[in-house]
């Protein structure tokens, strides 16, 4: 489900800040994942996805976006200094990447696929240094500086030495930058197999939320990933932005709250006879069909509003379209968040996350046959697409295909152990299929994970 985040939590950072002056083209991003370690055992099996995923994200939130993937230390290079070369005063300049790093002298390094590293000078030599990064940015004038780095992974590197530090050290960064680490310094995490790694899931989860300030959506992060380790991961994060940065641009403050159900209309009040009747009064907004508020209702949001002039100019601005759907259906708005997926999906028919984000709509809203061939079309684009399985788990549970809504749980639940909507939906199922027991204990793990769980499942009509 790619949409329940906006109802209980809701790019990669289109941080712009509260202040105008940054322009809203002024975001630039290199994105890199590098899985092809030749000194590795075997290739990294989230990387390449983490990345792209990332990238796909930054791009719906107006980055330039840089995708690199297996880079040698010469394209890595490269890929910098074309970075370098485009900030320009003020701009917000982003930098993840996924991969192998490595910590020497104090220092955290990136390391290319090609990196031959036997000593700890040959980290200095062929590594990429994150301060050194950070520092050409604010050199080269950049407002505000963002490094995620997924590079905390126990790699063959480190065991050559006679003595090291596992894991990624501080980094002494300028102002005005924001760093997150993917685990604590010092510490590792092993990748766990599935198609992206926890730390870009939570990371991906909260960056859609509106209405966030950067620090809290990394703050968020941060929790998701630890609640989800039971503690094992922890995520690091330094932070010394002078002012409030959002991923989402013209963002205001605070999360959203799961809507409310729709109050009962009340019934119509009998005609009084007056001799002279007033004039009438002007309209209230109309409400949505499915009981939500009205486009008029919410036109001032700062970011619908932002979004629907971006639309306005451009009414194929695809992005755009996508995001102020997510924002609709944050707000309880779902026929017109249905309406911007449709729009979505007339300009681009793969869109493989507006379909998932359709699917799930649609099974809130009950329209269960149309959900279902939306999330079984993502699925046949993407197959294993995680959150497209457990989309259509929600759907086959509502439409009580529970043996089909387990094998979907299932199936989402083997790429991601730690997706607490597909346990807690799996527990439901079980239950209904007659395991009581065996559902009883999916719906108390999900519940140790995500107390907020039973809540998030109201809101969509299960209980």
């Amino acid at each position: 489900m790619k949409i329940r985040f906006f109802v209980l939590l809701s790019l990669l950072i289109s941080l712009v800040p509260t202040a105008p002056s940054l322009a809203a083209g002024d975001r630039f991003a290199l994105v890199i994942g590098n899985a092809k370690y030749p000194d590795a055992d075997a290739p990294l099996k989230e990387p390449i996805n983490d990345a792209r995923a990332v990238a796909d994200e930054l791009k719906r939130d107006g980055f330039s976006v840089e995708l690199g993937e297996n880079l040698t230390g010469d394209a890595m290079r490269r890929a910098f200094d074309k970075l370098y070369g485009k900030i320009k005063p003020g701009s917000v300049a982003l930098v993840f990447f996924s991969g192998f790093g490595i910590q020497s002298a104090r220092q955290s390094y990136l390391l290319p696929v090609d990196a031959q590293i036997w000593t700890e000078s040959d980290v200095r030599r062929d590594g990429f240094s994150l301060e050194t990064v950070l520092g050409e940015l604010n050199t080269r004038g950049a407002g505000v500086k963002i490094a995620l780095i997924d590079a905390s992974r126990r790699n063959p590197f480190e065991r050559r030495f006679r003595s090291f530090s596992a894991g990624l050290t501080p980094v002494i960064a300028p102002n005005g930058t924001l760093v997150m680490y993917s685990a604590a310094l010092a510490s590792v995490v092993s990748d766990a197999g599935g198609d992206r790694s926890l730390f870009v899931q939570e990371l991906l989860k909260e960056i859609r939320v509106p209405d966030l300030m950067a620090e809290e959506t990394l703050n968020r992060t941060k929790m998701g990933v630890t609640r989800a380790s039971r503690g094992e991961q922890v995520p690091w994060i330094s932070s010394s932005l002078a002012e409030d940065f959002s991923f989402i641009p013209g963002a205001g403050g605070s999360r959203p709250a799961t809507p409310p159900p729709p109050p009962p209309p009340a019934p119509p009040a009998a005609p009084a006879v007056v001799a002279n009747n007033p004039p009438p009064a002007d309209p209230a907004p109309a409400p949505s069909t499915d009981g939500g508020p009205s486009a008029a209702a919410l036109a001032d949001d700062p970011t619908i509003k932002s979004l629907t002039a971006k639309i306005a100019a451009n009414p194929d601005d695809v992005n755009a379209l996508y995001r102020r759907g997510q924002v609709y259906a944050s707000k309880g708005a779902y026929s017109l968040a249905i309406k911007d997926f449709d729009d979505t999906l007339r300009i681009n028919s793969k869109d493989v996350e507006a379909l998932n984000n359709r699917c799930w709509t649609r099974t809130v809203v009950g329209d269960l046959q149309g959900a279902l061939k939306d999330c079984n079309e993502a699925l046949r684009l993407r197959p294993n697409f995680v959150d497209a399985l457990d989309s259509r788990g929600l759907v086959n549970l509502k439409s009580g295909a529970v043996k089909n809504a387990i094998a979907d749980f299932d199936a989402a639940l083997k790429i991601n152990p730690r997706l607490t909507s597909s346990l807690y939906g799996r527990g439901l199922a079980k239950q209904r299929n007659g395991s009581a027991q065996e559902g009883a204990l999916d719906i108390a793990n999900a519940k140790a994970m995500d107390p907020n769980i039973v809540q998030e499942f109201a809101s969509y009509g299960v209980r």
